[in-house]
């Protein structure tokens, strides 16, 4: 559906992008992570046909965004970070507007304005102005506009910027449900706990460069080797330093230590070792009363700590 080879924008001596080359299959759901000012409304513009790249060549949806940029819009639908509305407007005319637009006309237009208003949950601020909405509400506006032409790709640019806790829970499972339809997303942000139950795949970018493609199994595989290797948390009931010594003495043991903040064991695995069954084994056997048990999680921060420099354009 999207695929860049060696996608380049370059002002000056400064490249915005430099050399970008992914592909995205229909169904996925691409988490484009990267600080401001690291390329991603960037390589979304290019992506969208409103901005020329300087050399490089993108196709989605199989048109090339040199010389199918009509194809492409009729495809996609964009959201960026910050999107104009029209103060005059109540929030039914505002998306009246656009699908006239997108030459949807008559009773069609009206049947699906109500579908996308009911999609995002306003049909009860249809009558409102657009400007009396709050800022969830106002990006909820902009997921229906983006949605009015029934798109097959959706590139959403921040969406949950800006948001407040409520307000980004609300965008997150309209992502999802988007998801669940068999959308290709390719959604940028900067907000690393959104992406973690949304995406399938991620990239991370930083001062231009694509340091990271690849699914998430991936990424968590890229952490775990700069770390050393699988990490559990191990707790039981008040002898957590007895366990820790215990554990340390085993032969797949890398190290056992205890994490006084998080009332756990912390064991490292030896590099080859992947299955922590036997520590709970072991340790029901020596008597310990078992409390918590479980894989270390490597979450997208931790994905995105190890692979970035921090280091902006």
């Amino acid at each position: 559906m999207i695929e860049c080879r060696d996608l380049t924008k370059k002002y000056g001596e400064l490249f915005a992008v430099d050399r970008l080359s992914l592909k995205l299959e229909p169904g996925d759901v691409y988490g484009f992570i990267g600080p401001n000012g690291s390329g991603k409304t960037t390589t979304m513009r290019m992506l969208a046909t409103l901005l020329n790249p300087s050399w490089g060549e993108a196709t989605v949806c199989g048109h090339s965004i040199y010389t199918g940029s009509k194809e492409i819009r009729r495809a996609i639908g964009y959201m960026p970070d910050a999107f104009g509305v029209y103060d005059d407007m109540k929030v039914g005319e505002y998306l009246e507007f656009f699908a006239a637009a997108y030459r949807i006309q008559g009773e069609a237009r009206k049947k699906k304005v109500q579908q996308v208003l009911e999609y995002v949950d306003l049909v009860y601020k249809r009558d409102a102005l657009v400007t009396s909405l709050s800022r969830g509400m106002t990006q909820r506006l902009g997921l229906a506009r983006t949605l009015l032409h029934d798109p097959q790709v959706l590139l959403l640019d921040e969406p949950a910027s800006g948001l407040d806790p409520r307000a980004r829970i609300e965008m997150r499972e309209l992502i999802k449900r988007l998801r669940r339809e068999s959308k290709t997303i390719m959604l940028s942000s900067h907000i690393l706990p959104e992406l973690a139950d949304i995406c399938n795949k991620l990239g991370i970018i930083e001062r231009g460069k694509l340091l990271f493609n690849g699914t998430v199994a991936e990424a968590e595989e890229q952490v775990r080797k700069v770390r050393g290797g699988y990490i559990f948390r191990v707790a039981v009931a008040d002898r957590n330093e007895e366990a820790a010594k215990k554990l340390s003495a085993c032969s797949e043991v890398a190290s056992a230590a205890v994490d006084a903040k998080l009332g756990v064991v912390r064991v490292a695995l030896k590099p080859g070792y992947d299955d922590g069954s036997f520590i709970p084994e072991r340790l029901i056997a020596d008597r310990f009363k078992l409390r918590t048990f479980e894989e270390e999680k490597i979450d997208i921060e931790d994905v995105f700590l190890t692979i970035t420099k921090g280091i902006t354009s």
